[in-house]
């Protein structure tokens, strides 16, 4: 049976997506407007997907992962991992 899918940014899975992006903005040391900069956006975009106020899409995702210069399968093998 397949998992079901969940639209809520206070899923496990989400929160750990949400907790690399920051860890990987941080990595970087970007204050959350330098990575708003870089990705085009306010730095409010930033500010409200990482305290889970606006859920990401994939392209969304795929873009911050890049502006942060990161690899997405990093990405899929934390998502992969059970939760702690």
């Amino acid at each position: 049976m397949a998992a079901a899918v969940t639209r809520s940014v206070f899923s496990p899975a989400y929160r750990r997506l949400r907790d690399w992006l920051i860890a990987g903005r941080h990595a970087q040391s970007l204050t959350q407007v330098q990575l708003a900069e870089r990705l085009g956006r306010p730095q409010s975009f930033v500010s409200k997907y990482e305290r889970g106020e606006r859920r990401l899409d994939f392209v969304e995702v795929f873009e911050i992962a890049e502006a942060l210069r990161v690899d997405l399968c990093d990405l899929v093998t934390e998502l992969q991992r059970p939760p702690h």
